[in-house]
């Protein structure tokens, strides 16, 4: 099921109980607090990452018809270590858990658009797992363009070299060569 019937389907259950507008570098969401809300993006960017001592490590980001959430505090209910930081001015719809599983739980179809967007999720993050684990910047590099040409028109260059685990530069060279 694509992600436009997804969608379609939320607006037609109007699970989507409000809309917010975060500004540029706002947090949707701070390390640390706890965050069970679905976030449907708009319009705008966002970056999910936690810290390592002063570094920030971005794991994800989320752009126009991307769903977001804190997956970990979302299953748990306990605080969480993501932030969740507009990269430029983002309006995201919100639905809550609660509502959602309600919906989630009305019918056996519903059901089913759920576990589509969980093994769409699990398979994300084994494709992030194996870029970390690849060490040449420019196999990453081409791992993720290949993946996701979007991001590179979506995000900026510094958030794409913090997520790729390099500098700037070495970015810039892997795409001007």
């Amino acid at each position: 099921m694509s992600k436009a019937i997804i969608i379609e389907k939320f607006d037609i259950g109007s699970l989507f109980e409000k809309t917010v507008t975060v500004e540029r570098n706002q947090f949707l969401k701070k390390g640390g607090s706890t965050d069970t809300h679905i976030y449907f993006i708009e319009s705008g960017s966002l970056r999910i990452f936690i810290t390592d001592g002063e570094e920030e490590r971005i794991v994800r980001f989320g752009y126009q018809n991307n769903i977001v959430v804190a997956l970990d505090s979302f299953f748990t209910q306990k605080p969480s270590d993501f932030y969740i930081q507009a990269i430029k001015k983002t309006t995201v719809k919100v639905i809550s858990k609660e509502k959602f599983m309600t919906f989630i739980n009305s019918n056996p179809e519903n059901l089913k658009i759920w576990l589509e967007i969980l093994e769409d999720l699990v398979l994300q993050q084994i494709e992030r797992e194996k870029d970390l684990l690849v060490q040449l910047p420019r196999e990453r590099y081409e791992r993720v363009l290949k993946r996701s040409p979007q991001l590179f028109q979506e995000i900026p260059n510094k958030h794409i070299a913090n997520y790729l685990r390099m500098t700037a530069e070495t970015l810039s060279r892997l795409k001007k060569s």
